[in-house]
């Protein structure tokens, strides 16, 4: 049985430096999100899940170097989706209800909002990465030859690299509907009973659109053109209704802390299927290399 991939491919220079890009911007989110908690007048429930969720764009950022290294087509949506989101994340615990945030966790945020700048600039910049990031996942293969660990060409026809930005802004959006549902909860336990059926609600609307992204991106990246209208009804639809929960629940606070992380992924999903819907009609290539559509986060 051969466990290897085929052929090693000689990375280039500019793989190198993000990899240690990425690595401190990792880093530095990490310290952002601790100064946060430190310099936080309330430690509360909300606090937490939301300093929780910023934490994980550390685990992002990390399989992010993975397909990196591995030169894998998803890995330029895939980090432009966590450099923005991660920069939303973490922007909203720095701003405290009342009064001004405090000045370390402010420089912090600068430099970290610079790390993601110069993480999307060179992944769609650089020439070289485009040229690098273009090979699929390895699969289990059986064939004449026995078993192998190989690269394998997926076979549909190749997926326009817009279409892979919006299926990848677009699976945020359950993540981004249940953070905020999570910081209801504390609404619960300060007593308010009567708000258990919304959260309930809310939460089994959040894995529903999961389920619904799911469902869209499967027949998008198969040449549908129902499913990108489809898509477009969703991303409306799950704005619409988390902002009214997160009003309803969370107030104004949560309105803007947590509602305009997922009108932001919205906005860049809309953004790539008009672009990817442009480049099909004018038979333009969009610019970002094709490949395969594995979810990367």
């Amino acid at each position: 049985m051969i466990t290897a991939a085929a052929t090693e491919v000689r990375r280039p220079s500019a793989v190198r430096v993000l990899t240690w890009l990425l690595a401190a911007t990792a880093a530095a989110t990490v310290v952002v999100d601790a100064l946060n908690w430190w310099y936080a007048d309330e430690r509360g429930f909300g606090l937490a899940v939301r300093s929780g969720w910023a934490l994980l764009r550390t685990l992002g950022f990390l399989i992010l170097i993975r397909h990196v290294r591995r030169g894998r087509a998803g890995a330029r949506p895939f980090g432009l989706i966590l450099a923005v989101t991660t920069v939303f994340a973490v922007g909203r615990l720095i701003v405290p209800r009342e009064g001004v945030p405090a000045l370390p966790g402010v420089l912090g945020f600068a430099v970290l909002a610079v790390l993601c700048v110069a993480v999307v600039g060179l992944l769609y910049r650089s020439t070289a990465l485009r040229d690098f990031l273009v090979r699929h996942p390895n699969r289990l293969v059986i064939d004449r030859q026995g078993i192998s660990w190989r690269e394998v060409a997926p076979r549909r026809p190749p997926v326009a690299g817009w279409l892979l930005t919006a299926r990848v802004a677009a699976f945020t959006y359950g993540p981004l509907t249940l953070v905020p549902c999570l910081v209801a909860i504390g609404t619960i336990l300060d007593g308010q009973l009567l708000a258990v059926p919304t959260v309930v609600l809310w939460f089994g609307i959040g894995i529903g659109v999961s389920y619904a992204v799911l469902l869209c991106t499967f027949f998008l990246l198969r040449g549908k053109a129902w499913a990108g209208t489809l898509l477009v009804l969703v991303s409306v639809a799950v704005v619409a209704v988390d902002l009214a929960f997160c009003w309803l629940l969370l107030g104004v606070d949560g309105l803007v802390r947590d509602g305009v992380p997922l009108l932001v992924a919205a906005a860049l999903t809309l953004y790539a299927l008009r672009r990817a819907g442009r480049a099909a009609r004018d038979g333009v290539p969009d610019g970002v290399p094709v490949g395969a559509a594995g979810r990367s986060g």
